[in-house]
């Protein structure tokens, strides 16, 4: 009988496992349904990344090297004297 579920690991006529005809329709590919879940899977990881890093820098993963820069930048310039320059080099370390 076809929808009689059979022990665990026990081959029935139809060749599923279980009780259920090769998983009933739900293989491992999917067909058509499955290609077209995956390319848009794609498309959306694609534009995620396009829409956090434009222009060369990606939002949200800013560096704190940028930042080290930034002050070593500004000392080098004298906007900022060496006390100052060293608290701030203190706490982003």
């Amino acid at each position: 009988m076809i929808g009689k579920p059979t022990a665990a690991g026990q081959k029935n006529m139809m060749g599923g496992y279980g009780g259920w005809p090769m998983m009933a329709g739900w293989g491992m590919g999917w067909g058509i349904i499955g290609i077209i879940f995956w390319v848009l899977v794609v498309i959306v990881i694609i534009a995620l990344f396009r829409t956090l890093c434009r222009g060369g820098r990606c939002h949200g993963w800013e560096d704190k090297n940028s930042a080290v820069k930034i002050l070593k930048e500004r000392y080098a310039k004298g906007e900022i004297d060496k006390k100052e320059y060293e608290e701030k080099m203190k706490d982003l370390s």
